[in-house]
């Protein structure tokens, strides 16, 4: 099993940016595919983004492509979320997910891991 903490939320206004980070223990966390999901009142969990053990390979949401990056530093057992161009409807509370095994999932089912997650406020 991973333990997952993430940090880093808070309230931004509207076109600003935030970092998010996600501190790994436990199980070799640099072995699995990392992710980022969001989840808004009354909303159902949604994928954001996700990064496999290297680094090297990347999926993202349509919804942030383009304004979010996902990275990781290994040595760290970190996995950041870097998100720009905020808007109102990025307003949720994000949740970092570790997978055991490689791949890129955007199903919260393909996930085991989850940390308790950071609330992120975005106002107009």
């Amino acid at each position: 099993q991973v333990q997952l903490v993430e940090f880093g939320g808070g309230l931004v206004q509207a076109g600003g940016s935030l970092r998010l980070s996600c501190a790994a223990s436990g199980r070799t966390a640099s072995s699995s595919t990392m992710a980022w999901f969001r989840q808004a009142p009354g909303k159902e969990r949604e994928f954001v983004g996700a990064v496999s053990w290297s680094g090297g390979n990347t999926g993202y949401a349509d919804s942030v492509k383009g304004r979010f990056t996902i990275s990781r530093d290994n040595s760290k057992n970190t996995v950041y979320l870097q998100m720009n161009s905020l808007k109102p409807e990025d307003t949720a509370v994000y949740y970092c997910a570790a997978r055991r095994y490689g791949g890129i999932y955007s199903s919260v089912t393909e996930y085991e891991d989850w940390g308790q997650g950071t609330q992120v406020t975005v106002s107009s």
